[in-house]
């Protein structure tokens, strides 16, 4: 290999040094005369006062519509489960029967009292009519009240046994054991041949209804106040109702809108929130009790300018910043935002109706900076085209 002499090395390396510095100069900045740079050429877009949707986001947890836990009222041996895990349940299906032999004899007991019962009544109630016809003729007044007294107790003996006959009838009933409320029962907690006592603490299974669903949402106190005090200095225009929309655990956007269902009225002590209850359809159960979820809930109309995010920076200080052209030169300003709206800021200060917002050629702009400003327009993913292009394409 033939080795260059130690000149032509040095003239390498200096060319190599001018090609980098040429590459790490932008493309936007021009040698003016004397070697001085130009102004910086920057894309604007001009910005504009509109009517906003104002939107919050918050947290919220899916809460079953009805959900409630299968007890047996009777004590008995489980003689068959009758329904399905996980299949749909209208109200009165049969879920479990209880062996009912013992409950069919108290009936028949019942049936059979109450067929005595009503017998001394007859026999009661004739009794005293043929002594109201003997009074005073063969029968004494006290006879006759002593009739009556039996009758009447005969009578109080019969209605005993028709409240026992009901009893028995239910106790009954209940041996079968139905659905009281629409839904989705759970994987029995008791198989067939078990035996269960009245009321008892565990629930035989759980049945929920999944359509529709709650979600209580959280907001924070704070804020809700804030909220209050903009639409009371009409800076805020309610809406008629609440539009409230879903995101999904899995980031996918839920179909349904919900409506409000209970406002909040009290403040958590440990959170310092205020929860509000929002009912959705979800004929898909694609909602699950428990289940953690998003909502965005537009509360009303404001107005503001929409900055795009791609052209503002988050200081270290928290503040929001972006750069407007003013007189050809870069003015930085702060901005006041609240929340957001598709891709962009709802910035109510820091900037105003037909500023020039720079969203182009932003890389290593400082205040006061000199640039040329080029019409351009940005679409909702933050990509920025050249104006006058748009136009011929369109």
């Amino acid at each position: 290999m033939t080795t260059l002499p130690s000149c032509f090395r040095a003239r390498k390396l200096a060319f190599g040094a001018a090609a980098l510095l040429t590459c790490a100069t932008p493309m936007f900045a021009q040698q003016g005369p004397g070697g001085a740079p130009s102004a910086t050429q920057v894309g604007v877009i001009e910005m504009s006062l509109e009517k906003v949707p104002y939107q919050v986001t918050l947290p919220g947890r899916a809460v079953a519509y009805e959900q409630t836990d299968i007890r047996p009222r009777v004590e008995g041996v489980i003689e068959e489960i009758v329904y399905a895990p996980g299949q749909q349940l209208e109200v009165g299906d049969l879920m479990y029967r209880i062996e009912a032999a013992s409950y069919d004899a108290e009936l028949a007991a019942a049936e059979a009292a109450l067929a005595g019962a009503k017998a001394s009544v007859q026999s009661a109630q004739a009794t005293v009519d043929r002594y109201r016809q003997l009074d005073g003729v063969g029968v004494t007044r006290e006879s006759v009240e002593t009739a009556e007294v039996a009758l009447m107790q005969a009578e109080a003996d019969e209605r005993a046994a028709e409240a026992s006959l009901q009893t028995a009838q239910l106790n009954k009933d209940r041996t079968e054991i139905r659905a009281p409320i629409q839904g989705v029962p759970e994987v029995s907690e008791f198989s067939v041949g078990a035996l269960v006592t009245a009321n008892q603490a565990d629930a035989l299974t759980t049945l929920t209804r999944l359509d529709p669903i709650y979600v209580d949402l959280t907001e924070s106190s704070a804020r809700l106040l804030r909220t209050r005090e903009r639409i009371a200095d009409g800076q805020l225009t309610m809406g008629d109702e609440l539009d409230v929309s879903l995101t999904l655990e899995n980031g996918q956007s839920y179909d349904s809108k919900g409506s409000l269902v209970s406002p909040g009225t009290l403040v958590s002590s440990t959170t310092g929130g205020v929860e509000f209850r929002i009912q959705f359809d979800n004929p898909d159960r694609l909602i699950m009790p428990g289940m953690f979820l998003r909502a965005h809930v537009t509360v009303g109309e404001t107005e503001a300018v929409l900055v795009p995010q791609g052209a503002t920076n988050r200081a270290a200080t928290g503040e929001l910043t972006a750069f407007v052209a003013v007189d050809g030169k870069a003015e930085q300003v702060t901005l006041t935002s609240q929340g957001t709206y598709q891709n962009a800021w709802v910035v109510t200060d820091g900037i105003e109706d037909g500023d020039m917002l720079i969203v182009d050629g932003l890389r290593n702009l400082r205040n006061g900076a000199d640039v040329e400003t080029v019409a351009v327009t940005i679409d909702e993913n933050g990509v920025v085209s050249d104006a006058v292009e748009t136009a011929d394409a369109e």
